[in-house]
């Protein structure tokens, strides 16, 4: 028996099945469902989302709200095929993720909007007049 061959023998097929390995194989990188990272920034008399999206366009977000849940989705879907006399290469990947967050009944809903520019997703969330910050005030004493 060889306790060297032995020990190795699980890292070797670890490291030769792991999905790493495949990532650029032949120059395809392979379909990942990840969530996108989320920057929640509470302001003065607002909340801003800030959503890192690169690759994905406007039209393939949805935004939901729905008894104080605003839901966030996205799909898209590309497909690309390459004709020649001797060959014919097809490649096609698809991205979708959903996530939702719980607003607090503080927040003006009928006020949310959002905008899209270079794979930034933005969505200002107003809060309600009562929950604004307010400045502070001088009080006179009589």
């Amino acid at each position: 028996m060889l306790p060297v061959m032995r020990s190795n023998f699980p890292s070797i097929i670890n490291e030769f099945f792991n999905d790493d390995w495949f990532d650029g194989f032949f120059g395809i990188a392979p379909v990942k469902n990840s969530m996108p990272t989320v920057n929640i920034i509470e302001e003065k008399d607002q909340f801003r989302l800030e959503v890192a999206a690169p690759g994905l366009d406007k039209e393939d977000f949805k935004i939901d709200l729905h008894n104080d849940i605003l839901t966030l989705s996205a799909e898209k879907k590309v497909e690309n095929e390459e004709k020649n006399k001797k060959y014919l290469r097809r490649e096609f990947s698809y991205c979708n993720f959903k996530r939702s967050f719980t607003l607090p009944e503080y927040v003006d809903a009928d006020k949310i909007e959002a905008k899209h520019k270079n794979g930034i997703l933005t969505i200002i969330i107003p809060k309600k007049e009562e929950a604004k910050e307010k400045e502070p005030r001088i009080i006179k004493i009589n």
